[in-house]
Order: structure tokens, then sequence, then C-alpha cells
């Protein structure tokens, strides 16, 4: 339930009286003398529902921008009239659960904080973010989602587009664009900073050493995450949901990317920065387009004839930049995906051909200890680089022929350039309390009396 304070402009008075008797609107009204061009304050009660539709009523009356319209909650309202009204706006659906066109507005704007606030909170997140992932902590990684208020541009910017309120739009957006920039540039400084200081070692390839991969490789799976982000945004802001859960999951599809951006940039990683760039951009664009479409699907628009046609185009414009760009971008993220598709039936595949051979006689006592499919390492779009199976074997040194005929099997799953590379590990039975365990160790066979330890089989001979 509300209940509204409307200060009436001169000459409107017998006309707002009018519309709030004919809705049945039981209201008070007193005579404003302050000399400001008002001549009366009307207080009544209302159903949520009920608000939107009156107060666009009394808008078309002349109660516009010219009027001071204030809306407070209200915990009990006990009138047969109020009764009346709840129960035909509550007609359809449980009443007072879809929060009116105005106050929507009015919480899109309070969860925007504060320029100043804003960069300062992003700046700890960003820190806190590139933190988490340089040291592989998905705990501090939460940490710095839960800080970032990110949830109130993404939510304006989109509701002033479907209301009209270019204000609130180009706010939003650009509250989006300047706090995206803010995590990237503050991740790569401390990105920077860790690397002369050290703390990654020199060498290592610091995307599988701190788990980015999934960051700067994204597949079509990362759409779900921020499609998700951008309903439940704007579910949450209509329907009384926590928009504190839902700001972490905003958080998520946007701060450990753009932390990614920067600290594979400061390692030199640009085809991983344009992987995780790529998906920052997608999410963007994703939660955008979420909340744009559900914004005016649920009817979140002046609801006037001409108010409509205003707003309609804008809405329609900015769905398709939103579709198109996420059109341009999934074909990389489709090829991501594909090659994920590929890599696991390959690996599937390879084990079942491995233990395929290594069954028969000839090989007994050998057994396939792993298998995996190693990718090139060229972010964002890879491609299978090698198949590498480990043997372990009761002897060491390596086994004559094997090495060609797993190439020749498990080729025949893959294109003719597959490297197939075996590993040997000895495997070795001890005595005493440990007796029938088995126990592997790497084994390097010398190369002057027998094949290498490791083999890539079709690329190299004995």
């Amino acid at each position: 339930m509300r209940y509204l304070e409307i200060t009436v402009p001169e000459g409107r008075r017998r006309a707002v009286l009018d519309i709030l008797e004919a809705e049945g609107v039981d209201y008070v009204v007193s005579d404003e003398t302050s000399g400001r061009g008002y001549t009366a304050v009307v207080r009544f009660p209302l159903p949520t529902r009920a608000v939107e539709p009156i107060l666009d009523r009394l808008r078309q009356a002349g109660v516009s921008d010219d009027a001071s319209v204030v809306v407070i909650d209200a915990e009990t309202v006990i009138s047969e009239e109020f009764s009346t009204l709840r129960e035909q706006y509550g007609h359809g659906g449980p009443s007072g659960t879809r929060t009116s066109r105005q106050v929507l507005r009015t919480k899109a704007r309070e969860l925007t904080p504060p320029f100043s606030i804003y960069a300062v909170m992003l700046l700890i997140s960003a820190v806190v973010a590139t933190a988490g992932l340089l040291a592989d902590s998905p705990a501090v990684v939460i940490g710095a989602m839960v800080i970032a208020p990110l949830l109130g541009p993404a939510l304006a910017a989109n509701v002033g587009i479907v209301t009209g309120d270019d204000r609130l739009k180009w706010k939003g957006f650009a509250y989006q664009f300047v706090g995206v920039a803010l995590v990237v540039v503050a991740s790569i400084g401390l990105a920077v900073l860790a690397r002369l200081a050290g703390l990654e070692p020199a060498g290592v390839d610091v995307v599988v050493a701190t788990e980015l991969e999934e960051r700067v490789s994204p597949n079509l799976f990362s759409l779900a995450v921020a499609l998700g982000a951008g309903i439940a945004g704007i579910l949450s802001l209509t329907r009384g949901f926590s928009e504190a859960i839902v700001g972490v999951m905003i958080a998520a599809a946007l701060i450990p990317p753009s932390a990614a951006v920067g600290i594979t940039a400061a390692w030199g990683m640009y085809g991983a920065a344009v992987g995780a760039g790529a998906l920052v951009v997608v999410n963007v664009l994703s939660i955008n387009l979420a909340a744009l479409a559900t914004l005016w699907i649920a009817g979140y628009r002046p609801q006037g004839l001409f108010e409509v046609s205003s707003t309609r185009r804008p809405t329609y414009t900015y769905a398709a930049i939103f579709g198109i760009g996420l059109l341009v971008l999934a074909a990389p993220l489709a090829g991501v995906t594909l090659l994920d598709f590929q890599t696991t039936e390959l690996e599937s595949a390879a084990e079942d051909e491995a233990e395929t051979v290594l069954a028969e006689p000839e090989y007994e006592g050998l057994e396939a200890d792993d298998v995996t499919v190693e990718l090139d390492g060229n972010y964002p779009i890879q491609s299978v680089d090698r198949v590498v199976v480990t043997v372990a074997n009761d002897e060491p040194g390596p086994e004559p022929g094997l090495a060609d005929r797993l190439h020749e099997e498990i080729s025949a799953h893959g294109d003719e350039s597959l490297v197939v590379e075996v590993e040997y590990v000895v495997s070795e039975r001890r005595g005493g309390e440990n007796d029938g365990q088995l126990s592997r160790t790497p084994q390097t066979a010398d190369t002057s009396d027998s094949l290498p330890s490791i083999v890539p089989a079709g690329t190299a001979s004995s």
C-alpha cells in the first residue's frame, strides 16, 4: 500500500478531485496558502497496483512536472472505500506486487551512488579482485563482487530508456563505461606491480596458474550469467527481492573479467586480454538487453498515447544495438564452445582407444594412467595442440611401437596433424606394511640404449 500527497496547480483542483472520485479514492484535501502557484494539497491511500494508472490519469489532467508528488509506504489502511479499491486493482493477481513507474525511477536513482563514492568503491573492488585472481583465491574474488556498486547503473540506464528519462539513461550508461574502465586500469596497475615484485614467477603461464582460462577464452555459456543477472536485477527492483544479492550477480559478470583484462595485459598476453575484453563487452550488452526486454515486457513505459510512441523508438533502437552487438560477438564465442565440445569428445575417445590398445596381450603389464588433451594457448580461440597419454609400466623405459600404435588409433578421431605424445611412469610394488600398494614415479630412460620416456608419435622416429 502507498500513501500519496499531491500539490495541485492552480486551475486543476476540480479535475483532480473528479478523477479521484471517479476511481472511488478516499481522499483528504486542504487549501495551499504558500502563494507558490498551488491551490490545494490532496492526500489519499492507494493499493500499490493503483499508483501508476491513477498518476497517469492525473498527469493527463494537468498534474505533471509542475506538481509535487510524494509516495510513501503505508502500513495499514482501514477504510471501506480503500477495501473496494484494493479488490478492483487486485483482480488478476495478488495486489501490491508491481512497483509503479514513478517509484521505479526513484529506486533506480537511489541505487546509483554519487560518482566519488562509486569510483572509490570500484577501485577497491578492482584491487581486491586482481589480488584474488593472482592469488587464485575464489573467496577474495567473491569479496570483490560484494562491494562493487554495479547494480544501480545497469538498471538506471534501462529504466531511463523505457520511461523516457534521458538524464537517468545517460547517467546509467556513463557510470557503466567509466566503472569498467576504472577496474581495467586499476587491475593493470596492480598486476604490473605484482609482476615487477616477482609475486608471480617469470616464465609461468599466468592464465593457467591463476585459473583465468574461463575468462580469457569465454564460450556461449558465459551469456547465461549476464542475461540472468539483467533479468534478476529488474525483478529485484520491481518485485521487492534483495537488490544486494542481485548486485553480486551483476558484479560477478563484470568485475572478474575486467580484472582479467588488466592482468593479461600486464603480462603481455594480448590475445588473452582480447578474450577477456570480449567477455566484458558481451556481459555488459547481455545485462542491458535482458534488463531492457524485461522492463518493456512488464509494461514499465509511459502509458499515454503520445508517450508510448516517444519511447518506443528509443527502446527498439537500443534493443537492436544490444542484440546486434551480441550476435557479432557470439561468433567467436560459438567457436570456443565448439572447441570445448570437440576437446571433450577427443579426450573421451582417446581414453577409450588407449584402454583398448593397452588391453592387447603384447602390452601386458601396461595401463593407461592418464589421458589429457592440451591446447596451444593461443587465446582467445585456441586449437588442439596434442594428446598426452601417460602409461604406467613395471619396467623403466618406453615400449617400442606403442606410441605409433596409439597415434594410429587416436588420430582417427582428429585431423591428420594431431600429435599424440606418450609419457611413461614406472609403477613398482613396495614391501613391508605397504605391500601391494602401487606407487608411480616419472622415469627418464637413457637415450643411448633405448627410446626416450616421452615419445611423440607421428612426429619422431626411433
